[in-house]
C-alpha cells in the first residue's frame, strides 16, 4: 500500500507572520471600520482597543498550544488532547470550519463596494468570480498561495500607512478632540461594547495560522512568534486607522460608506483614491484566500484524524494541497456570501469565534494545571493567562447574547 501524500513543510517565520497579518487585516479594517463607527460613534477606537485586549489573551493561548501540538485542525486537536472526547473535538473542528467559511463570506461581501468603484457588475457576479478565482489559487499549491498572500499583505499595509500619512493633519487634532472621545456614561460604554463585538471580527485571523502548522518550518518556535507579531502589528495599525477615520469623516458618512477607507482620501485626489480602492480589493481578496486555505486545512486535519470522513484528507499528488476540502470550502463560502448581508455575517462570526476561543482558553488552563503537562520548552505561559482569556471571552459572549 503506498504511503499517504503529506503536506510540504516550507513556510518560514516571515511568511507565516505575513500570512497571519493578511487574514487579520483583510478580514476587518477595510470592511468593518464604518460599521463599528456606526455603532460606537466617535468612540470606535475604544471599541477596537477593547476587542484587541480580548483577542490578545486568546492569541497567547493559541501561541502556546500551537507550540505544543503543531497540527492542522488545531482547535480540534487541542480539545482532543485535553479532554479525549471525540464529539467535543469534532464539534470544535466544525465550529472552526463555520468560522472560516462565514468569515470568508463576510470579507467577500465587503469587497463588492470597492470593486464597483471600477466596474459596474452585479454583486452576485462579483462574488462568484472572486470566490472561484481564489479557490483555484488555493488549490494550486501552498507555497504559491501563501506567497501571493504575503505579497498582497505587504501591499495592504503600505496602503494603510499611506491613508494615515495623507490624513496626518487630522490626526494632529487629537489633543483638542480628545475630550469628546472620552465616554461620558455607562450608556456610551454599552455602545462601545456593542461596537467591540463587531470590531472583534477585525482581529479574527491569528487562529487561522495554526491550521497550516504542518507546513511551517520549526513550528514549536515559529508559530508563537508569528502569532504574537501579527497581533501586535495589527493592533497598532487599527489604532491609527480608526483614529484617523473618526477624526476625518463625519460619523454618519463613515457609517453609510461601502468603501470607507477610499472615502478617507477624498474626491480631490482621484488617482490616490482609486489606488486605495485597488489596495482595498487586494487586501480583501487576500483575507478570503487565507480563509479558504485555513478552512480546507481544518477539514484535512479532521479527516486525517478520522473525526470526519477521510475523503477530506485527500491530497492532490501534483499540487500537494487538500483538493476535496478546498472545493467544499469554496462552494460553502459562495452560498453564504450570496445569501446573507455583511453585518449579519460579521456578528455571527464573532459570536461563534468567542465561544471557540473560550473553549481553547479553558483547554490550555486545564493542560497547565496537570502536573504531567507543565513543561513546554518552546513557549510557556502562566496559568492565569488562559484563565483570564476564558473569563473575558465568556463574559463578552454573555453580554452580547443577553443584549441580542
Amino acid at each position: 500500500m503506498p504511503e499517504p501524500i503529506e503536506l510540504k513543510r516550507i513556510i518560514t517565520l516571515p511568511m507565516i507572520t505575513l500570512y497571519g497579518l493578511g487574514t487579520i487585516i483583510g478580514a476587518g479594517i477595510f470592511v468593518l471600520i464604518g460599521k463599528v463607527a456606526g455603532i460606537a460613534g466617535v468612540h470606535a477606537p475604544l471599541a477596537f482597543l477593547a476587542a484587541s485586549i480580548i483577542a490578545g489573551f486568546t492569541a497567547l493561548s493559541y501561541a502556546e498550544l500551537s507550540s505544543r501540538f503543531p497540527k492542522s485542525a488545531g482547535e480540534a486537536v487541542y480539545l482532543e488532547e485535553t479532554f479525549h472526547r471525540h464529539w467535543l473535538s469534532t464539534s470544535t473542528g466544525i465550529a472552526g470550519v463555520a468560522i472560516g467559511t462565514i468569515s470568508a463570506a463576510t470579507i467577500t461581501n465587503g469587497s463588492v463596494g470597492y470593486i464597483q468603484m471600477f466596474v459596474d457588475l452585479p454583486s452576485w457576479l462579483i462574488i462568484t468570480l472572486l470566490v472561484t478565482a481564489l479557490a483555484l489559487l488555493a488549490g494550486w499549491g501552498i507555497s504559491e498561495s501563501v506567497g501571493v498572500a504575503a505579497l498582497t499583505t505587504i501591499v495592504s499595509i503600505i496602503g494603510l500607512i499611506v491613508i494615515v500619512a495623507i490624513n496626518a493633519s487630522n490626526l494632529a487634532t487629537l489633543p483638542e478632540r480628545l475630550p469628546e472621545m472620552i465616554p461620558p456614561n455607562l450608556e456610551v460604554w454599552g455602545l462601545i461594547v456593542a461596537g467591540a463585538f463587531v470590531a472583534f471580527y477585525a482581529f479574527v485571523g491569528f487562529e487561522d495560522m495554526i491550521n497550516i502548522a504542518e507546513e511551517v518550518n520549526d513550528p514549536q518556535r515559529n508559530m508563537p512568534r508569528a502569532i504574537i507579531l501579527a497581533l501586535v502589528i495589527t493592533t497598532l495599525l487599527y489604532a491609527l486607522i480608526s483614529l484617523v477615520a473618526v477624526l476625518t469623516l463625519p460619523i454618519e458618512t463613515l457609517a453609510a460608506s461601502d468603501a470607507p477607507l477610499a472615502d478617507l482620501i477624498g474626491d480631490n485626489r482621484p488617482v490616490i483614491k482609486s489606488t486605495v480602492g485597488i489596495v482595498s480589493i487586494i487586501a480583501i481578496a487576500d483575507g478570503t484566500l487565507i480563509q479558504i486555505i485555513k478552512t480546507a486545512r481544518i477539514l484535512y486535519g479532521m479527516g486525517s484524524q478520522r473525526l470526519i470522513p477521510s475523503l477530506f484528507s485527500t491530497v492532490h499528488s501534483g499540487t500537494r494541497t487538500p483538493i476535496i476540502a478546498t472545493i467544499t470550502v469554496a462552494i460553502t463560502i459562495l452560498i453564504l456570501a450570496l445569501s446573507f448581508p455583511l453585518l449579519t455575517l460579521a456578528q455571527f462570526t464573532s459570536f461563534i469565534t468567542l465561544v471557540v476561543f473560550a473553549a481553547i482558553n479553558f483547554s490550555l488552563w486545564r493542560l497547565k494545571v496537570r502536573s504531567d503537562t507543565l513543561k513546554n520548552e518552546a513557549f510557556n505561559l502562566p496559568a492565569w493567562v488562559p484563565l483570564v482569556g476564558f473569563m473575558l471571552c465568556s463574559l463578552f459572549t454573555l453580554i452580547q447574547f443577553t443584549q441580542g
